[in-house]
């Protein structure tokens, strides 16, 4: 299944933030930045989604979605934070690593095919560990793009 998403580099950060509401601010920023969105629109949205339940995947992940008209094809965006942080995920353990998501808004099935791309990256002990360990955010990008471009092939 290729998702075909978009990864830009501006698009990682690595941030000390303390609590679920700062993460989603940080994420709006990142995304508008790295994709020309307008923030309020992105961060209103990630918020009302984070408002229907947790998007704590687990395994000290996160990964915060929503839809935009101004979005040609699904965007990523990846947080890794510094210190733990609460996101009232189900198995309860605090978030490390934020992958934010921005898909069309009428990308029905294509916007369920890219969290589910992300969801199968998260559960990679080996690519969590190698991005936990990552020295800068270009190493990051790296790790990722690379991950993406093997699974599509």
């Amino acid at each position: 299944m290729d998702v075909n998403l978009a990864l830009s580099p501006q698009a990682i950060a690595f941030a000390r933030i303390d609590t679920k509401s700062k993460v989603l601010v940080h994420m709006a920023q990142l995304l508008s930045a790295a994709y020309g969105l307008e923030k309020g629109d992105v961060l209103e949205s990630l918020e009302a989604r984070e408002a229907l339940g947790s998007t704590g995947f687990g395994r000290g992940v996160a990964i915060p979605h929503c839809r935009s008209k101004d979005v040609h094809r699904p965007s990523l965006a990846m947080i890794r934070l510094e210190s733990p942080v609460d996101f009232a995920a189900a198995d309860a353990r605090p978030v490390t690593l934020v992958c934010g998501l921005v898909s069309p808004e009428n990308a029905g099935a294509t916007h369920l095919h890219a969290l589910a791309a992300i969801s199968r990256l998260t559960r990679d002990d080996m690519l969590l560990q190698m991005l936990a360990d990552a020295p800068d955010t270009d190493a990051a990008y790296a790790l990722l793009t690379n991950q993406f471009l093997r699974d599509a092939a």
